[in-house]
């Protein structure tokens, strides 16, 4: 049984008296006039005026407390603003007009001086979550995949789901619309000839979970929404509602913008907490247990390399240099005498050295 609003379900919205004033399209969807991208096109359109001057530059910004803004002709003000979580029953459309005369969401409140939207859409099947409010702002912010604002779901299917099939949903599918995933999925539990999945999407598109496991072979028979980021559903009753605290709102206002700073910054795989971090350079160990060699006056200690060496980052060449032969050596070319200093190689000095670190001796040459 739903129940009506009560006195503190209201919220008084953010301070608008900025110095730089507040964007024409936002102050609309804060007065719920419809969603951001809807403000937008009715001032695009020559629908807005700020003093009686139509105004249709998407970067305008008023001063509500010294401006007057007008839609179509009618004063635009900011009212007191409501937030509500709605447990959605099956059969009701997220929307505030049906042709056919469907019941809505909205239906589910009694007559307010608010004007009263769905944040985001559930489809006429699926239950659970779903914020009601007047506040086009955060609707526009919980709604839009910029933000990256996280919604769980709990999914009845017909089958038991394999670990691939579940690797699979994370793996995702190409559609039309391009590619659909789970940012994360988990086989819950099994009932008879059914299984329970946990999933959690990022960006939510039409009928995605749906269109998901029909693509592995799974029907649907019960999808709910539990939770949107840290707003959880709880043990509410089908059809019931409550208001937001003050708490809950200011978290999902905060949610919204960390999400959109780290997409900014970093991307939409850094906000998901997928990416990567900054590769470590390679460095070669010493082992402590053998000692270093001695280095050789003929070529600059790798570490101090002037062309190009360990010091600028590039890996030394793997063959290995040959001295040449001094006056009188009767050695073959490419061997060095006992007396040079080993040779630094790829592998490093240790091939010139036996068990206890001494120099080897030199190989003596073959008789011919």
């Amino acid at each position: 049984m739903a129940r009506r609003p009560e006195p503190d379900a209201e919220s008084a919205p953010p301070d608008l008296d900025a110095a730089d004033g507040v964007r024409l399209a936002r102050y609309l969807a804060m007065a719920g006039i419809g969603s951001r991208r809807h403000c937008e096109e009715f001032i695009t359109g020559g629908r807005v005026t700020v003093d009686k001057l139509t105004v249709v530059d998407l970067a305008a910004r008023v001063d509500p407390s010294q401006q007057t803004v007008r839609l179509d002709g009618e004063k635009v003000t900011v009212e007191r603003r409501v937030y509500f979580l709605v447990n959605k029953p099956k059969g009701l459309l997220c929307t505030n007009y049906d042709p056919d005369g469907r019941p809505k969401v909205v239906d589910l409140f009694p007559k307010m001086k608010q004007r009263l939207f769905t944040v985001g859409r559930l489809d006429e099947h699926s239950q659970g979550l779903i914020v009601v409010t007047n506040d086009g702002d955060l609707a526009q912010r919980l709604a839009h995949p910029r933000y990256r604002v996280t919604k769980t779901y709990r999914v009845q299917v017909a089958g038991i789901p394999s670990p691939a099939v579940i690797r699979q949903l994370e793996r995702g599918f190409y559609f039309a619309e391009g590619k659909f995933k789970a940012d994360a999925a988990k086989l819950v539990k099994t009932k008879g000839q059914s299984a329970w999945i946990e999933i959690v999407l990022s960006e939510g598109q039409n009928r995605e979970i749906r269109r998901l496991l029909a693509r592995v072979g799974h029907k649907v028979l019960v999808l709910e929404r539990v939770a949107l980021g840290a707003l959880r559903l709880g043990p509410m009753p089908v059809g019931a509602f409550r208001p937001l605290t003050p708490i809950e709102v200011k978290s999902l206002y905060a949610l919204a913008q960390r999400n959109r700073t780290a997409t900014d910054k970093d991307g939409p795989a850094k906000a998901a907490g997928g990416a990567r971090g900054p590769r470590k350079s390679a460095q070669k160990l010493v082992r402590p247990d053998r000692p270093a060699a001695a280095a050789s006056t003929s070529a600059p200690p790798s570490d101090q390399s002037s062309d190009g060496g360990a010091a600028s980052g590039m890996k030394p060449a793997r063959r290995r240099a040959r001295p040449a032969v001094e006056q009188g050596d009767d050695r073959p070319a490419g061997r060095s005498p006992a007396s040079a200093p080993p040779v630094a190689g790829p592998r490093g000095p240790k091939r010139q050295q036996n068990a206890e670190g001494k120099p080897r001796a030199p190989r003596k040459p073959k008789q011919s």
